[in-house]
């Protein structure tokens, strides 16, 4: 109980800001579908200067987590095919980078300074650091872990940035591939946006993420813990 108070009492703006990224999706997918139903003239036909101010504006969207990766990926497959692909993951690339940096500016280091008072917490975030890589990928696979928050928290317990890129980008591929394919294979956006009908496969490939990324960050925190125990 101690550590919790003094956890919500030292990190509150840290805290706040977890809450509201975690919030903010269910507010922004509504208003990005309005504007796209008032305004999809924008998207037909586009030029290359109209997808580089999309893929830029959905980039710093992402970031401030204004719309869930997921419906992003099902519009843009939708209106430019295989060939936005590449500007998808870029995006994504600059999602994360941005969502890092003010994550890092928000937390001045807060959260690991707290940390140090309590040496078993600090050993086993100092473990999980050592399985970064891991630790990314894992979070990135799941598709319900918000993208903007998990770039936050680990942002915050200090993953080291070029790790971070690297398996932010490949621990989100594997859906990503598919719900963009979905957005090429549809007739109409917005009944796309309503009910992504992902069929029997899509199912299973939704449930096969989700347990191999609960299975796999319970594997990761159990060692960690295991090990910080053993050294202390």
């Amino acid at each position: 109980m101690r550590f919790l108070r003094e956890l919500l009492q030292q990190n509150a703006s840290t805290l706040l800001s977890l809450v509201v990224l975690a919030g903010l999706p269910l507010v922004g997918d509504s208003v990005l579908t309005w504007v796209l139903h008032t305004n999809s003239h924008w998207l037909q036909h586009p030029g290359a200067v109209h997808m580089l101010v999309y893929f830029a504006v959905v980039a710093v969207a992402m970031a401030l987590s204004l719309t869930h990766t997921t419906l992003v990926t099902l519009i843009t497959g939708f209106y430019f095919g295989w060939p936005g692909f590449g500007g998808l993951v870029l995006s994504y690339i600059l999602a994360a980078m941005v969502g890092y940096l003010i994550a890092s500016s928000l937390d001045h280091g807060k959260m690991l300074s707290f940390l140090h008072r309590f040496p078993k917490a600090e050993a086993v975030m100092e473990e999980l650091r050592k399985q970064s890589w891991q630790l990314v990928l894992l979070t990135r696979i799941s598709p319900v872990l918000p993208f903007a928050m998990i770039t936050f928290i680990l942002a915050v317990v200090k993953v080291p940035r070029q790790q971070f890129l690297a398996a932010s980008v490949l621990g989100m591929l594997p859906r990503t591939l598919f719900f963009y394919w979905l957005g090429t294979k549809a007739n109409d956006v917005f009944a796309l946006l309503s009910d992504p009908d992902t069929g029997t496969a899509g199912k299973l490939l939704v449930i096969g993420l989700l347990a191999g990324s609960a299975l796999g960050l319970y594997w990761l925190f159990n060692r960690a813990l295991q090990r910080a125990l053993k050294k202390s």
